[in-house]
């Protein structure tokens, strides 16, 4: 029967004939991927929907089918060790058709099966990267493809649409409710955001609270280029003008009533451009940091206050929230203060 065809692949064309199906929309997403061995060879048995031009298939006299909402270990049961299934991946991130996940070194070996079987419980997907950390200045993400080619996504939250290169830029998805606040305030303002990024708050500002105007500071070059491709998606270039360069440089003075600054590691060394973009009239500063809990909110407030202080103003903290647990016994923290 043509619902039980496969294509018989050896293993190291398999990735690429996965992916030839996918595209082709001829990939049957209800059975498994089984291993076959042939005169001490191995093959994968790749489930098809119907002939595939080019390509010999086969009937499988016994197809196994996924079980429905099968969970990665389950996934995994008698593939690889049982020992091993203790150190599989708990989570991951789904950006767009991006899958993106952290690997145990002891299952270094595992880390393509593993992937494949992610795009199985994710068939949306094209691609899947292994996560290894944040390196460079710029912070850029440290990736490895282990299944697929396209590392370009566009990405959907909060009804605003992100392009990125998963393996160029970060994008977060534990900041979400720190984001959906911030795109409900700014309605006429004038917003100065100083680490746009590739317009992680500046977008959704835009899209919900139409501002009068943001400019949107990022130095990265490449996170510079998506920030303007996602102004162009989201259609709003007549709100957001993006600026690349340092913020150290080009922050503009006495403009906004309200200004972001949504970097953490060095912010503390910016807070002086970010006071001096402020109005004179005021407005409102939403500084983020790092901090070890033991210091919590209290070292980013005696901080403001100090800067606040050299420029010769006045400031009211209005409001100090935790935003994500960083590392260990480290926050990340935002702490709101209306300067005068």
């Amino acid at each position: 029967m043509s619902e039980k065809r496969a294509v018989v692949v050896p293993v190291s064309d398999a990735e690429a004939v996965r992916n030839g199906l996918l595209v082709k929309g001829m990939l049957d997403h209800e059975r498994k991927i089984r291993t076959v061995n042939s005169n001490g060879n191995m093959f994968l048995e790749i489930p098809v929907t119907g002939n595939v031009n080019g390509m010999d298939t086969i009937e499988q006299s016994s197809p196994e089918y996924y079980r429905k909402h099968q969970s990665l270990t389950g996934r995994l049961e008698g593939i690889i060790p049982e020992r091993d299934l203790q150190l599989l991946p708990s989570g991951w991130h789904v950006l767009g058709r991006t899958v993106i996940v952290s690997i145990d070194k002891r299952i270094e070996e595992h880390k393509h099966v593993i992937a494949l079987k992610l795009l199985e419980i994710y068939p949306h997907c094209h691609t899947v990267v292994r996560d290894l950390g944040i390196e460079g200045q710029f912070r850029q993400p440290k990736r490895e493809i282990l299944a697929g080619t396209s590392t370009k996504t566009v990405h959907k939250e909060n009804s605003c649409l992100f392009s990125l290169d998963v393996t160029k830029v970060m994008f977060s998805k534990g900041n979400l409710y720190e984001k959906k606040l911030m795109s409900k305030v700014g309605s006429r303002e004038v917003i100065v955001d100083m680490f746009a990024g590739i317009g992680y708050f500046s977008i959704p500002i835009a899209v919900h609270a139409r501002p009068a105007k943001i400019y949107a500071i990022e130095i990265n070059p490449e996170s510079f280029e998506y920030l303007q491709e996602n102004i162009r998606l989201n259609k709003v270039e007549h709100i957001v003008e993006a600026l690349n360069g340092d913020c150290a440089m080009i922050t503009p003075r006495g403009v906004a009533d309200r200004v972001l600054m949504g970097y953490v590691g060095t912010t503390h060394e910016y807070l002086e451009q970010g006071i001096k973009a402020i109005k004179s009239t005021g407005g409102m500063l939403h500084y983020h940091e790092t901090v070890p809990e033991s210091l919590m909110f209290g070292r980013a407030v005696s901080r403001i206050s100090e800067a606040v202080m050299r420029e010769g103003r006045e400031v009211t903290v209005k409001d100090c929230r935790k935003v994500k647990k960083y590392s260990p016994g480290v926050w990340h923290i935002v702490v709101d203060a209306w300067i005068q």
